[in-house]
């Protein structure tokens, strides 16, 4: 049931995220942005963490889920390094995810050969 949980709930944001981009004038990289703070903004509300203990991959994957990271890291940074851990607990809580992304694209370049655009 979690795989089913994850994959409609996934789903449904990715399918409000593309109607909105339609229906709207607004650019993809303010949806990303609006994303990430939603995300941000329902972890520090206590909203988060129950829709991701029932949705888990479907709501943690989605940029809702790295404004979600980043909250989290902020708020233990700050809990242990006071003031400095504004500016650090993000990219500690988030460096992973990021260097895998990173990794894991470039291994799919050089087995895809990317091509530019003409």
């Amino acid at each position: 049931m979690e795989y089913i949980n994850a994959f409609w709930v996934g789903g449904l944001i990715c399918a409000l995220v593309q109607i909105l981009l339609d229906r709207t004038k607004m650019m993809p990289g303010r949806v990303m942005v609006m994303l990430v703070c939603l995300g941000g903004v329902l972890g520090a509300a206590g909203l988060y963490e129950p829709f991701l203990d029932f949705a888990g991959g479907g709501a943690s994957v989605p940029l809702l889920g790295f404004g979600n990271v980043l909250w989290k890291g902020v708020k233990e940074a700050v809990d242990t390094d006071g003031f400095l851990g504004l500016f650090m607990g993000g990219f500690t809580a988030s460096a992973v995810g990021i260097s895998a992304a990173l990794i894991f694209g470039y291994l799919v370049s050089l087995i895809c050969r990317p091509k530019m655009k003409s």
